[in-house]
């Protein structure tokens, strides 16, 4: 989970929300000011909201709106990409014009209208256009979250009177901290089971609840958040010190291409307007934001966890013993990383290291922690080669397979007219054949030399294969009234995983005479999982795909009435998680029953849990590198120019997003394990790049001692040169 810049860490001053004493001096005690818990109310909310929406995103614009891996990835980085510029126009607004509550309460109101917009685009009944509706609800929100994250922390400060309740700010902040992380924390878990364990509207998943659930929760928020408004202190609008260092720097800059005079620095050319100080100050702060220049590239990778990471899940077994982990919500491991690894690192192994003065400077910590991020891809990239290895065998263009089953009792000879040599396919076999796909038909030969089993009076016989570029299809050897035949059966293989929720397929290839068309293949494992299956056409054919629970089925043929039998030809079924399978049911003329099932894309092998060493050491880097970063620009920066950092902080992680879908719309790989080896590539150059930066900048405080010492008193007595001039007095 990204530390918020809107809301500072638990132990820290917030140095930008100090007022003058006021006049009743410092002894004066101060009741704590009660209107804070609805701002801490709203926030807790307010991030319940945002990350339970955004938990579920990557998947609902893949399975609902069906866009593709790829381009769900680039939706998904541009909607946080404007949720990290908007809070730029947030803090203007509230410093210039509206003042924090009016930007608030305004903000808000588009920030729940969005939301509304999001649950209802994805509410069948209603006619949206669900694409439309659902990037317009996400636009709002990035205005809505974005707009609020640097007025509300700071509005709850303001309700403090300091110094005299410095600790009760501290405390103040805490509590805030606490609760963005509660928020998110329970609303990763609980929408990702709204998503997937809820049916509604004829699905089996309920988005209008997933989403409408955070709705709910946004639009509770803003009644906290207006709840405490007769007792808020509200200070107007004092002007915006981002538009201040924006116009020194533009008037600099005109000056020095229009001024023909040499100065030492080019900031110095605004001294004609502005004042040296003001002109001092943005110059320590260009020299911090030098420093960000390699920092976007950390979040590229970072934000990740909740697009390739959970598409990456998707692929994986999550089940736990009688319980199944979603792929979404598998992104709870980060905030409850960091909530453990804070205190670990502040109170341990940062005193630790100091001891053996190792990574004592805020720098040094932030080149770790990218460091470590490189590693987390290296790690999910041999993640990924291992779950490339369980990929469906899908044809290639211009290409098409052929499956061919025999039901027959013997053995049969298939000779294909495409150049494969002949071959004796054996009694419930399979054989897929690789084809051209340009011409549209196929003549498949087939043959059986004996087989009194099936009381064949035509033993031989030549059929016409329907192929279709870039499809699988299947074909049934049966026994039709006594004579062979090749029968296509329908519709066209689909071998794909089950992304949505990683459940198995399975379709059924029957060989039934006797039984009418839309008859019942009904399937058991419980009273309340009893899926079944519809015959296409009459005694032999194939059914869809469909995805069913992982559980061990008993499976019950139909009658020659059409309806289901009460004794099963199959009693222990048991497709795995992300398998796809063909069952093979065949009933011959004497009644006698059989089966064969087939798997055709292998099951998810990999366990989810072999994510969590990438999540942790993503965690561990985003501790040393984002917390020590947060660290290094408040200590770094002049106390009035904390916010210009503040905005430039969050920039950074809208830049590290449009790197994301600036990488995946280049398309540099069929492969996702080679982007992210291509990520980790980038991020160590840039880690390099940012320690040798890092090793040449000069820390404020290193200035401030050279500067100390430089003013340095002469030792009492005299001066070599006033030694000179009295011996030549003498």
């Amino acid at each position: 989970m990204t530390v918020e810049m809107g809301s500072p860490k638990p132990n820290e001053k917030s140095s930008l929300l100090k007022r003058p004493q006021d006049d009743d001096g410092p002894e004066t005690k101060h009741k704590y000011p009660k209107p804070v818990f609805f701002i801490i109310g709203n926030e807790f909310c307010e991030r319940f909201s945002f990350y339970g929406m955004k938990a579920i995103l990557t998947i609902y614009l893949r399975n609902e709106l069906n866009y593709s891996d790829d381009s769900a990835t680039v939706v998904y980085h541009t909607f946080n990409m404007f949720c990290y510029f908007t809070p730029i126009l947030g803090a203007i607004l509230a410093d210039t014009l509206l003042g924090k509550f009016k930007t608030i309460f305004y903000i808000s109101i588009i920030y729940c209208l969005g939301n509304i917009l999001l649950s209802m685009a994805a509410t069948p009944p209603l006619y949206f256009p669900q694409t439309e509706i659902s990037i317009l609800g996400l636009a709002l929100i990035a205005l809505g979250t974005g707009g609020i994250k640097p007025c509300v922390s700071a509005f709850g400060g303001d309700q403090f009177i300091l110094p005299q309740q410095e600790l009760q700010l501290q405390q103040f902040f805490s509590i805030f901290y606490f609760a963005i992380n509660a928020g998110s924390l329970i609303s990763t878990v609980l929408t990702p089971i709204l998503r997937n364990d809820v049916h509604c509207f004829g699905s089996d998943s309920c988005y209008p609840l997933a989403f409408g659930v955070p709705a709910v929760l946004m639009v509770v928020a803003l009644v906290l958040f207006l709840m405490g408004k007769p007792w808020y202190k509200c200070t107007p609008p004092q002007g915006n010190v981002i538009v201040e260092v924006g116009r020194v720097i533009t008037h600099a800059t005109s000056r020095k291409i229009t001024s023909s005079e040499s100065r030492k620095h080019w900031l110095d050319h605004a001294d004609d307007r502005y004042s040296k100080k003001l002109i001092a100050d943005v110059k320590a702060v260009l020299n911090v934001l030098f420093i960000y220049i390699p920092i976007p590239l950390f979040w590229a990778l970072f934000d990740q966890q909740g697009s390739r990471w959970t598409l990456q899940a998707t692929q994986m077994d999550g089940e736990v013993g009688g319980w199944l982990v979603l792929p979404d919500q598998l992104q709870v491991v980060n905030p409850l990383l960091i909530l453990a690894l804070i205190p670990c690192f502040q109170t341990i192994i940062y005193p630790f290291m100091t001891k053996l003065n190792l990574l004592k400077r805020p720098l040094q910590r932030m080149g770790v922690g990218g460091m470590l991020a490189v590693i987390s891809f290296v790690i999910a990239a041999i993640v990924e080669m291992q779950l490339e290895k369980t990929h469906p065998v899908l044809p290639g263009a211009g290409h098409s397979h052929l499956r061919v089953f025999n039901t027959l009792p013997c053995d049969v000879t298939v000779t294909p007219t495409w150049g494969d040599e002949p071959l004796v396919l054996p009694s419930m076999g399979l054989h897929r054949y690789e084809v051209s796909a340009e011409q549209p038909w196929l003549r498949v030969n087939y043959s059986v030399s004996a087989c009194p089993e099936a009381n064949l009076g035509v033993t031989q016989g030549s059929q016409l294969m329907q192929i279709e570029n870039m499809k699988s299809s299947s074909a049934l050897l049966v026994n039709a009234n006594g004579a062979i035949k090749l029968i296509q059966a329908d519709p066209n293989d689909d071998l794909h995983k089950d992304l949505n929720k990683g459940y198995p397929k399975l379709r059924i290839l029957y060989s039934l005479p006797g039984v009418p068309s839309n008859s019942t293949i009904r399937l058991s494992s419980g009273p309340e999982n009893m899926p079944e299956y519809s015959t296409t056409f009459s005694e032999f054919g194939g059914t869809g795909y469909q995805s069913i629970y992982p559980a061990k089925y008993s499976v019950y043929l139909p009658r020659h009435t059409g309806n289901a039998s009460d004794d099963p030809v199959v009693t222990d079924l048991h497709p795995r998680l992300g398998g796809s399978y063909t069952l093979l049911v065949i009933r011959d003329t004497q009644g006698h029953e059989s089966h064969k099932m087939f798997t055709l894309t292998e099951p998810n092998s990999m366990h989810m849990f072999w994510l969590i060493p990438q999540y942790f050491i993503i965690t561990v880097g985003e501790v040393m590198f984002s917390i020590t970063g947060l660290e290094f620009s408040f200590t770094q920066a002049p106390t009035n120019m904390k916010s210009v950092l503040q905005a430039a902080w969050l920039l950074t992680v809208s830049f590290g997003n449009l790197l994301d879908v600036v990488i995946v719309e280049l398309k540099v790989s069929d492969k996702q394990s080679h982007e992210f080896l291509l990520f980790a590539a980038l991020m160590f150059l840039d880690m390099l790049l940012f320690c040798f930066m890092a090793y040449r900048y000069k820390y404020v405080e290193d200035e401030e001692q050279e500067r100390l010492e430089d003013e340095k008193p002469e030792p009492l007595g005299l001066s070599n040169t006033a030694y000179e001039d009295e011996s030549t007095t003498l």
